[in-house]
């Protein structure tokens, strides 16, 4: 089964030094019944977009909660500007479980660690989207609580389409 993982490029350094994405278990998105379900005119491919549009949502809130325990110094030395990150993984159907959450449709949760063996391809922000994805960061919370114009702000970090990268790229990416 195709699964997109949220990551952060930090993150992503630390599943290269360790050879794997992990600890089980693990949260990602993929095309599920219930997705399918819900989106009943998409393809494949279109599903599998859904899907990786949701994971680049949580890797947004997975940068909201590295600022947030670091400090605004400390996002410059962790990782540089903000980027969101989507990890793809060919994983094998025992090792996923499916949400049962309406409103998460897309969620899965993984019952064992990805090895790096197992990684299809890496999604990364282009470099020019990291203001509007500081922006979405932090505006994330005021969008939480109801804050129209912070919910605008965290839907523009959409507006940017993530760039893909094949595994060999992963070096090169995080240099």
């Amino acid at each position: 089964m195709r699964v997109y993982l949220p990551c952060t490029l930090p993150a992503l350094a630390r599943v290269v030094a360790a050879g794997e994405l992990g600890p089980a278990p693990l949260t990602g998105f993929a095309v599920t019944p219930a997705l399918v379900e819900w989106y009943v005119s998409g393809d494949t491919e279109e599903l599998e977009y859904v899907a990786m549009t949701e994971a680049a949502r949580a890797s947004l809130r997975m940068l909201a909660e590295d600022r947030a325990a670091e400090g605004a110094d400390g996002a410059e030395k962790a990782g540089g500007p903000a980027r969101r990150v989507v990890v793809a993984a060919e994983v094998p159907d025992a090792a996923v479980s499916v949400s049962a959450d309406l409103d998460e449709r897309a969620r899965v949760r993984l019952t064992e660690p990805v090895p790096l063996t197992r990684l299809a391809s890496v999604h990364v922000d282009d470099p020019a989207a990291a203001p509007d994805i500081e922006a979405a960061v932090a505006a994330l919370s005021a969008a939480d609580l109801g804050d129209d114009d912070a919910r605008f702000t965290v839907d523009g970090a959409e507006a940017h389409e993530l760039m893909w990268y094949a595994t060999q790229e992963i070096p090169d990416l995080l240099a």
